[in-house]
């Protein structure tokens, strides 16, 4: 068992100084606020996006929210204004139905 417990050791050695394998990767998923809010079906995908740095599509949506919401509050015209606030309704409308959808994705 020491045999094969070294070769294990030698692998796993040449894989870090390859760059296959992050060192840390492998550990436990902290069960957080976070997770509890994310479907049960899409959690592990999720975590996955997380540990290669890669955030759901969504994220960019809420900034992109964010930033039309702080044009709008510094909007000094009535045409300008309305326009914002037209592509905020949008973009509000499509993320809930991308949240929506997510949720039932990860339902079942």
């Amino acid at each position: 068992m020491k045999a094969l417990d070294d070769e294990i050791g030698r692998q796993l050695a040449r894989a870090m100084a390859a760059g296959q394998l992050r060192a840390g990767a492998g550990k436990p998923t902290v069960v957080d606020e976070a997770w509890l809010q994310t479907p049960p079906g899409l959690r592990m995908a999720f975590q996955i996006m997380k540990s290669a740095g890669v955030p759901p599509a969504e994220v960019e949506l809420f900034r992109w929210r964010a930033s039309l919401r702080a044009s709008l509050a510094v909007a000094d015209d009535e045409a300008t204004r309305l326009r914002l606030q037209r592509q905020l309704a949008e973009l509000e409308q499509d993320i809930a139905f991308r949240l929506e959808a997510l949720r039932k994705l990860g339902q079942g």
